[in-house]
């Protein structure tokens, strides 16, 4: 298994259709079995009217299989606060996923950056 107990992910929810839910998912992997893997941290839901991912307040944990079509998953920095995890705009890059200190990606691979 290439994901490990306690590795960090940041996990991007494709889209079916064009009015779908923006979703993305920041944990940690508190148990796997196979590509299935528990997951506790935080959802992020796009809010097109700010044009911003915002956090979900309430810790979650979740259950996905990281090897359905449906995830883009990328494993983030091990020293990676995921509580301090949030969305901003940077020049030159556009948005990016940051804590501010270890962690940054960016989430415009495919669209215009500002």
């Amino acid at each position: 298994m290439l994901i490990r107990m306690g590795e960090k992910i940041h996990i991007s929810y494709r889209m079916l259709y064009e009015k779908s839910v923006r979703r993305h998912f920041i944990g940690e992997v508190i148990a796997n079995e196979g590509t299935n893997c528990k997951l506790e941290g935080y959802v992020f839901i796009f809010d097109s009217s700010a044009n911003m991912f915002s956090r979900k307040p309430e810790l979650r944990i979740t259950i996905i299989d990281l090897a359905e079509s449906g995830y883009i998953v990328n494993i983030i920095p091990s020293e990676t606060t995921i509580k301090e995890v949030s969305y901003k705009y940077e020049k030159g890059t556009g948005l990016v996923a940051t804590d501010g200190k270890h962690f940054s990606l960016d989430i415009n691979e495919f669209g215009s950056k500002s």
